[in-house]
């Protein structure tokens, strides 16, 4: 399962100087806050929730809240995602992978999830 988001930056920061930590907050955990060192991380982070979240075919919803998805850094700098048990029970998630960039006024992520669970969608006329 594939997700891909791109957020615009200055949105998330103005969003971020209007309200604050309290901004940041309503999506990220503290240890992501301590890990984002600059306003381009942040939007990175956010964009990487959003490809998670989509990857998972739920968006950001009520079976999805942004704290079922922890964003972490190895030792090298490159990101990685945690999901809440719930969701790696209901998906049987087996393996992760993201990746952020940030080109001029955007930051993008793409996420890829396997599960031993396979998503069938009904062919649509």
């Amino acid at each position: 399962m594939i997700g891909i988001d791109i957020v615009n930056i200055e949105r998330i920061k103005k969003f971020s100087e209007r309200f604050g930590n309290k901004a940041l907050e309503k999506f990220l955990s503290q240890n992501e806050i301590s890990l984002a060192k600059n306003i381009n991380t942040v939007a990175g982070f956010y964009a990487a929730k959003e490809a998670i979240s989509k990857a998972l075919g739920l968006g950001i919803s009520q079976n999805c809240g942004f704290f079922d998805i922890q964003i972490h850094k190895e030792t090298n700098g490159a990101p990685y995602f945690t999901l809440s048990k719930k969701l790696i029970e209901e998906f049987g998630i087996t393996d992760t992978s993201l990746s952020i960039t940030h080109d001029g006024e955007y930051a993008i992520a793409v996420a890829v999830i396997e599960s031993k669970k396979k998503r069938i969608k009904p062919l649509s006329h």
